[in-house]
């Protein structure tokens, strides 16, 4: 095949299979919302599924390691072929990948019934076939730019696997060295990929309105400077989560993170939210380094398990949900513009946060406010599928692919 389009003509079989982000933005949006819809009888102990999890444990591996799992390959399964000029995956290949995504939800949602070693192997098939298509579609490309994004996959695939081990020895895996190695990939995922993209996208949409301030260009040295700050608050956080030395690190990386996103000329974009929430979506970086340090250095500020929120439902849900809507819109050619039911995800799923956060900071309202939390996630990506789904299980018409 000469080229992507007519790799995807040549393709008969469901349009959902014609690219990485069709499967899995669509897979990730289902399952999240599923998975909510399922948390919210479990925190109230009118649900048990039959697993070796804990409730919690299922509750955050299910939404960092499965959901955010599957919005990774998505992702990297449509931009890697962008960065080295080589052909996506399409067709059976790429339903393999996604069967195996599937297969190992099934298998912690079932884990009674099974062996530690068996569903651990079934849970990190995916994304150690991602990372070895990844590896070769880099080497073969000879796009060594990018190996830090192998890097960060591979880090991520870790800490779901040292969970797995948690779990299976009987440590109380949502306060453990596996859910923080895999949510500081994650962030840090944010920080290096959003960082490229949220100025680029940005001062795109600037440059198309006409004059005025546009973002100070990607990857200065200050923005290295802010990166590798970060990846040390995050490598003491994995480690040390409770050292006075850990919490003031996250505060500096957390001004750092911040000094960096004023420079990208956020307040411009009011007026799209389409772009606007690339940028609330990467305030919640800082926010929650600020947030996590203080909890460390003054603890009872926020709660734990509230200040990791802001990264966990906030910079990685939003930024997430961000990021599937405008390449949902770009690869199918549709105008890059929010309409009124993006709108209105964006804002479900920022009312989950505010709520989810304020569980923790108000323990006298934590009940209520976690049931607006879980109806505001819902609604925000259930209504992704149900918006976005047209888009990602049809061709278009005219069947052009990608923009």
């Amino acid at each position: 095949m000469s080229s992507t389009a007519e790799q995807m003509r040549a393709w008969r079989g469901p349009a959902i299979l014609t690219f990485g982000f069709r499967p899995f933005f669509f897979g990730a949006a289902v399952w999240t919302t599923l998975a909510m819809a399922l948390w919210i009888p479990m925190l109230s102990g009118a649900l048990v599924l039959p697993t070796v999890f804990d409730p919690v444990s299922w509750h955050a591996h299910e939404f960092l390691f499965g959901y955010l799992a599957a919005v990774i390959a998505g992702f990297l399964l449509t931009a890697v072929p962008n960065w080295t000029g080589r052909l996506p995956i399409v067709g059976w290949p790429l339903g393999a990948l996604f069967a195996l995504w599937l297969a190992g939800r099934i298998a912690v949602g079932v884990s009674q019934f099974l062996p530690p070693l068996f569903v651990a192997v079934a849970d990190l098939a995916m994304p150690v076939a991602l990372g070895a298509v990844i590896a070769r579609e880099i080497v073969v490309g000879k796009n060594w730019r990018n190996l830090i994004v192998l890097v960060m996959l591979v880090v991520f695939t870790l800490g779901n696997g040292l969970f797995h081990w948690e779990v299976a020895h009987g440590f109380y895996a949502p306060q453990g060295y596996g859910l923080r190695l895999g949510l500081g990939a994650g962030v840090m995922m944010i920080a290096v990929i959003g960082g490229r993209v949220v100025p680029s996208f940005t001062r795109n949409w600037l440059v198309k309105r006409g004059g005025g301030r546009l973002p100070a260009p990607p990857l200065q040295r200050l923005d290295k400077a802010a990166l590798l700050v970060l990846l040390a608050a995050l490598l003491l956080w994995v480690v040390w989560p409770h050292y006075l030395l850990t919490g003031v690190v996250l505060l500096v990386a957390g001004i750092a993170q911040a000094v960096r996103l004023v420079r990208w000329a956020g307040y411009r974009t009011g007026t799209e939210p389409l772009v606007a929430i690339l940028h609330i979506a990467y305030a919640l970086v800082p926010l929650g380094a600020f947030a996590i340090g203080a909890e460390i250095l003054w603890p009872g500020t926020f709660g734990t398990a509230a200040a990791q929120h802001l990264w966990m439902a906030g910079a990685v849900g939003v930024m997430t949900l961000a990021v599937m809507t405008r390449a949902t819109l770009g690869h199918t050619g549709q105008p890059l513009t929010a309409g009124g039911g993006t709108v209105g995800i964006y804002t479900a799923v920022l009312i989950a946060v505010v709520a989810r956060v304020g569980a923790g900071y108000w323990p006298y309202a934590q009940d209520w406010l976690n049931v607006v939390a879980g109806i505001g996630w819902i609604a925000g990506f259930g209504g992704f599928a149900t918006v976005y789904g047209p888009l990602l299980l049809r061709l278009p018409p005219d069947k052009r692919f990608g923009r």
